[in-house]
């Protein structure tokens, strides 16, 4: 009955969020209006906790 553990599942997902973060931080600066909407869609899409993050970046707007 082997698997892996709840606990274990949700850290695996946020450390595969914190990577998918530091995607979409990397091509924020070079982003065009368009792509900042994109962007912040892909981040609503991932998290709950998608306000803050969009605060810190800047995307509030979009």
């Amino acid at each position: 009955m082997g698997g892996i553990s709840d606990r274990m599942q949700e850290i695996r997902r946020r450390r595969n969020r914190r990577k998918k973060y530091k995607k979409l931080a990397a091509k924020l600066p070079k982003a065009t209006s368009a792509d900042r909407a994109v962007i912040a869609a892909k981040i609503r899409s991932m998290t709950p906790g998608c306000n803050v993050i969009l605060e810190r970046w800047g995307l509030v707007d979009e």
